[in-house]
Protein backbone atom coordinates (compact mmCIF):
# COMPACT_ATOMS: atom_id res chain seq x y z
CA UNK A 1 0.00 0.00 0.00
CA UNK A 2 1.45 3.42 -0.58
CA UNK A 3 2.68 5.31 2.08
CA UNK A 4 0.17 8.53 1.24
CA UNK A 5 -3.09 6.12 1.19
CA UNK A 6 -1.91 4.70 4.70
CA UNK A 7 -1.47 7.81 5.81
CA UNK A 8 -4.80 8.90 4.77
CA UNK A 9 -6.20 5.89 6.31
CA UNK A 10 -4.30 6.64 9.75
CA UNK A 11 -5.72 9.84 9.68
CA UNK A 12 -8.96 8.90 9.79
CA UNK A 13 -8.48 6.52 11.99
CA UNK A 14 -6.77 8.96 14.20
CA UNK A 15 -9.40 11.52 13.24
CA UNK A 16 -12.57 9.23 13.79
CA UNK A 17 -11.44 7.51 17.43
CA UNK A 18 -9.91 10.70 19.42
CA UNK A 19 -13.10 11.84 20.87
CA UNK A 20 -14.43 8.21 21.18
CA UNK A 21 -14.30 6.46 24.26
CA UNK A 22 -12.38 3.96 22.50
CA UNK A 23 -8.90 5.21 22.52
CA UNK A 24 -7.46 6.78 19.66
CA UNK A 25 -4.07 5.83 20.59
CA UNK A 26 -4.48 2.35 20.61
CA UNK A 27 -6.05 2.66 17.59
CA UNK A 28 -3.22 4.13 16.16
CA UNK A 29 -0.40 1.86 17.06
CA UNK A 30 -2.50 -1.42 16.05
CA UNK A 31 -3.62 0.26 12.95
CA UNK A 32 0.14 1.35 12.38
CA UNK A 33 1.24 -2.20 12.91
CA UNK A 34 -1.40 -3.78 10.59
CA UNK A 35 -0.32 -1.61 7.70
CA UNK A 36 3.34 -1.40 8.20
CA UNK A 37 3.58 2.31 8.72
CA UNK A 38 7.58 3.16 9.89
CA UNK A 39 6.97 6.20 11.71
CA UNK A 40 10.81 7.11 13.32
CA UNK A 41 10.33 8.92 16.14
CA UNK A 42 6.49 8.75 16.62
CA UNK A 43 6.63 12.20 14.24
CA UNK A 44 3.54 11.12 12.15
CA UNK A 45 1.51 10.50 15.27
CA UNK A 46 2.04 13.31 16.92
CA UNK A 47 1.83 16.08 14.20
CA UNK A 48 -1.89 14.32 12.61
CA UNK A 49 -3.49 14.44 16.44
CA UNK A 50 -2.53 18.46 16.23
CA UNK A 51 -5.60 18.00 13.27
CA UNK A 52 -8.19 16.38 15.78
CA UNK A 53 -7.28 19.52 18.43
CA UNK A 54 -7.67 22.06 15.47
CA UNK A 55 -11.07 20.15 14.46
CA UNK A 56 -12.78 20.78 18.35
CA UNK A 57 -11.42 23.79 18.71
CA UNK A 58 -12.73 24.98 15.61
CA UNK A 59 -16.43 23.24 16.24
CA UNK A 60 -16.37 25.05 19.45
CA UNK A 61 -14.94 28.53 17.87
CA UNK A 62 -17.95 30.29 19.20
CA UNK A 63 -17.52 29.29 22.74
CA UNK A 64 -13.47 29.90 22.85
CA UNK A 65 -13.84 33.13 21.59
CA UNK A 66 -16.77 33.92 23.94
CA UNK A 67 -14.91 33.03 26.86
CA UNK A 68 -12.06 34.49 25.99
CA UNK A 69 -13.44 38.07 25.20
CA UNK A 70 -15.49 37.94 28.36
CA UNK A 71 -12.76 37.17 30.60
CA UNK A 72 -12.68 40.57 31.84
CA UNK A 73 -16.38 41.39 32.51
CA UNK A 74 -18.16 37.87 32.87
CA UNK A 75 -18.22 35.89 36.15
CA UNK A 76 -19.50 33.20 33.99
CA UNK A 77 -16.55 33.00 31.71
CA UNK A 78 -13.62 33.70 34.32
CA UNK A 79 -15.35 30.55 35.95
CA UNK A 80 -15.63 28.28 33.34
CA UNK A 81 -11.88 29.15 32.70
CA UNK A 82 -10.81 28.32 36.57
CA UNK A 83 -12.66 24.81 35.66
CA UNK A 84 -10.94 23.71 32.61
CA UNK A 85 -7.44 24.72 34.39
CA UNK A 86 -8.12 23.26 37.41
CA UNK A 87 -9.28 19.74 35.40
CA UNK A 88 -6.62 19.47 33.23
CA UNK A 89 -4.02 20.35 36.14
CA UNK A 90 -3.67 16.20 37.00
CA UNK A 91 -2.71 15.23 33.70
CA UNK A 92 0.10 17.60 32.78
CA UNK A 93 1.66 16.84 36.57
CA UNK A 94 0.98 12.96 35.56
CA UNK A 95 2.37 13.41 31.76
CA UNK A 96 5.40 15.10 32.97
CA UNK A 97 6.16 12.30 35.42
CA UNK A 98 5.02 9.20 33.52
CA UNK A 99 5.19 9.82 29.78
CA UNK A 100 8.12 8.65 28.92
CA UNK A 101 7.94 5.53 30.75
CA UNK A 102 4.51 5.04 29.32
CA UNK A 103 5.69 5.38 26.08
CA UNK A 104 9.15 3.05 26.15
CA UNK A 105 7.65 0.08 28.18
CA UNK A 106 3.50 0.40 27.58
CA UNK A 107 3.22 1.08 24.06
CA UNK A 108 5.23 -1.60 23.10
CA UNK A 109 2.55 -4.22 24.79
CA UNK A 110 -0.74 -5.36 23.26
CA UNK A 111 -1.58 -7.36 26.04
CA UNK A 112 -1.46 -3.93 28.45
CA UNK A 113 -3.75 -2.03 25.30
CA UNK A 114 -6.13 -5.46 25.34
CA UNK A 115 -6.41 -5.08 29.33
CA UNK A 116 -7.57 -1.57 29.24
CA UNK A 117 -9.82 -1.99 26.48
CA UNK A 118 -11.98 -5.10 27.92
CA UNK A 119 -11.66 -3.20 31.26
CA UNK A 120 -12.78 -0.08 30.14
CA UNK A 121 -15.23 -2.09 28.89
CA UNK A 122 -16.54 -3.16 31.41
CA UNK A 123 -16.35 -0.12 33.76
CA UNK A 124 -18.33 1.72 31.20
CA UNK A 125 -20.95 -0.72 31.35
CA UNK A 126 -20.74 -0.54 35.25
CA UNK A 127 -21.28 3.00 35.05
CA UNK A 128 -24.23 3.04 32.81
CA UNK A 129 -26.03 0.78 34.75
CA UNK A 130 -25.37 1.66 38.37
CA UNK A 131 -23.83 4.61 38.34
CA UNK A 132 -25.11 7.94 40.28
CA UNK A 133 -28.70 9.84 38.95
CA UNK A 134 -27.11 12.54 36.90
CA UNK A 135 -27.61 16.27 38.39
CA UNK A 136 -25.69 17.93 35.99
CA UNK A 137 -27.08 18.33 32.48
CA UNK A 138 -24.93 21.39 31.74
CA UNK A 139 -21.00 20.90 31.32
CA UNK A 140 -20.77 24.92 31.70
CA UNK A 141 -21.88 23.91 35.29
CA UNK A 142 -19.37 21.10 36.58
CA UNK A 143 -18.39 21.97 40.45
CA UNK A 144 -14.69 22.85 40.93
CA UNK A 145 -14.40 19.65 43.42
CA UNK A 146 -16.33 17.52 40.27
CA UNK A 147 -14.15 18.96 37.54
CA UNK A 148 -10.59 18.27 39.82
CA UNK A 149 -12.31 14.34 39.89
CA UNK A 150 -12.17 14.24 35.95
CA UNK A 151 -8.95 15.44 35.48
CA UNK A 152 -7.57 12.86 38.11
CA UNK A 153 -9.55 10.18 35.99
CA UNK A 154 -8.21 11.66 32.64
CA UNK A 155 -4.49 10.76 33.74
CA UNK A 156 -5.63 7.35 33.51
CA UNK A 157 -5.56 7.53 29.61
CA UNK A 158 -1.89 7.80 29.64
CA UNK A 159 -2.12 3.79 29.60
CA UNK A 160 -2.60 3.18 25.82
CA UNK A 161 -6.31 1.59 25.33
CA UNK A 162 -7.99 3.41 28.57
CA UNK A 163 -8.78 6.21 26.27
CA UNK A 164 -8.48 9.95 26.90
CA UNK A 165 -12.29 10.93 26.22
CA UNK A 166 -13.57 7.15 28.10
CA UNK A 167 -11.98 8.37 30.80
CA UNK A 168 -13.12 12.03 31.45
CA UNK A 169 -16.46 10.89 30.45
CA UNK A 170 -16.98 7.98 33.00
CA UNK A 171 -15.22 10.61 35.50
CA UNK A 172 -17.71 12.90 34.31
CA UNK A 173 -20.87 10.71 34.62
CA UNK A 174 -19.28 9.18 38.00
CA UNK A 175 -19.93 12.91 39.64
CA UNK A 176 -23.46 13.40 38.22
CA UNK A 177 -23.06 14.84 34.77
CA UNK A 178 -25.68 13.40 32.63
CA UNK A 179 -24.16 11.22 28.87
CA UNK A 180 -24.18 14.52 26.71
CA UNK A 181 -22.91 16.82 29.51
CA UNK A 182 -20.11 14.50 30.45
CA UNK A 183 -18.92 14.06 26.97
CA UNK A 184 -19.22 17.79 26.33
CA UNK A 185 -16.56 18.30 29.23
CA UNK A 186 -14.63 15.76 27.63
CA UNK A 187 -14.24 17.76 24.18
CA UNK A 188 -13.45 21.34 26.57
CA UNK A 189 -10.91 19.74 28.61
CA UNK A 190 -9.25 17.63 25.61
CA UNK A 191 -8.09 20.87 23.92
CA UNK A 192 -6.10 22.10 26.77
CA UNK A 193 -5.03 18.84 27.22
CA UNK A 194 -3.88 17.86 23.66
CA UNK A 195 -2.31 20.83 23.11
CA UNK A 196 -0.11 20.88 25.85
CA UNK A 197 0.55 17.06 25.08
CA UNK A 198 1.31 18.14 21.26
CA UNK A 199 3.80 20.42 22.29
CA UNK A 200 5.73 18.22 25.02
CA UNK A 201 5.52 15.39 21.78
CA UNK A 202 6.63 18.24 19.48
CA UNK A 203 9.62 18.77 21.41
CA UNK A 204 10.60 15.28 21.68
CA UNK A 205 10.72 14.00 17.90
CA UNK A 206 11.44 17.22 16.25
CA UNK A 207 15.05 15.87 15.10
CA UNK A 208 12.97 13.41 13.21
CA UNK A 209 10.65 15.98 11.14
CA UNK A 210 12.03 15.59 7.84
CA UNK A 211 11.15 17.40 4.08
CA UNK A 212 10.62 13.86 2.91
CA UNK A 213 7.99 13.02 5.12
CA UNK A 214 6.00 16.33 4.29
CA UNK A 215 3.06 15.26 2.68
CA UNK A 216 2.63 11.90 4.59
CA UNK A 217 2.47 14.07 7.34
CA UNK A 218 0.03 16.44 5.54
CA UNK A 219 -2.12 14.04 4.23
CA UNK A 220 -2.66 12.49 8.00
CA UNK A 221 -2.90 16.11 9.57
CA UNK A 222 -5.82 17.16 7.03
CA UNK A 223 -7.97 13.34 7.12
CA UNK A 224 -7.94 13.49 10.90
CA UNK A 225 -9.46 17.34 11.07
CA UNK A 226 -11.98 16.43 8.76
CA UNK A 227 -12.64 13.18 10.51
CA UNK A 228 -12.91 14.61 14.13
CA UNK A 229 -14.93 17.66 12.97
CA UNK A 230 -17.43 15.27 11.21
CA UNK A 231 -17.46 12.97 14.26
CA UNK A 232 -17.98 15.23 16.98
CA UNK A 233 -21.82 16.61 16.63
CA UNK A 234 -23.16 13.51 15.53
CA UNK A 235 -21.38 11.19 18.44
CA UNK A 236 -23.00 14.02 20.58
CA UNK A 237 -26.95 12.53 19.35
CA UNK A 238 -25.73 9.43 19.31
CA UNK A 239 -25.09 9.74 23.10
CA UNK A 240 -28.44 11.42 24.00
CA UNK A 241 -30.11 8.25 22.17
CA UNK A 242 -28.35 5.18 23.01
CA UNK A 243 -25.69 5.96 26.11
CA UNK A 244 -22.40 4.32 25.77
CA UNK A 245 -22.97 0.91 26.23
CA UNK A 246 -22.20 0.40 22.02
CA UNK A 247 -18.61 1.65 22.61
CA UNK A 248 -18.71 -0.66 25.93
CA UNK A 249 -18.77 -3.51 24.27
CA UNK A 250 -16.59 -2.43 20.92
CA UNK A 251 -14.03 -2.47 23.52
CA UNK A 252 -14.64 -5.36 24.77
CA UNK A 253 -14.77 -7.36 21.48
CA UNK A 254 -11.70 -5.60 19.78
CA UNK A 255 -9.51 -6.55 23.25
CA UNK A 256 -10.46 -10.26 23.57
CA UNK A 257 -9.24 -10.05 19.89
CA UNK A 258 -6.51 -8.72 20.79
CA UNK A 259 -5.56 -10.68 23.66
CA UNK A 260 -6.36 -13.83 20.80
CA UNK A 261 -3.87 -11.98 18.61
CA UNK A 262 -1.12 -11.76 20.66
CA UNK A 263 -1.71 -15.43 21.82
CA UNK A 264 -1.22 -16.53 18.02
CA UNK A 265 1.79 -14.62 17.77
CA UNK A 266 0.87 -11.38 16.31
CA UNK A 267 2.53 -8.93 18.22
Amino acid sequence: MPTIVTAAVLGVLQGVTEFLPVSSTAHLLIGGRLLGYQDPGGVFTVMIQLGSILAVMWLYRAKIIAVVTELPTSADARRFAVMIVVAVIPALVAGALLSKYVKSVLYNSFNVIAAAFVLGGIVMLLVERFGPEPAIADADRTPLPSALSIGVAQTLALIPGVSRSGATIVGGMLVGLDRPAAAEFSFFLAMPTMAAAFAHDLLEVKGHLAPERALDIAIGFVMAFVASALVVRPFLSFVRRSGFAPFAWYRIAAGAALFAAVAAGWS
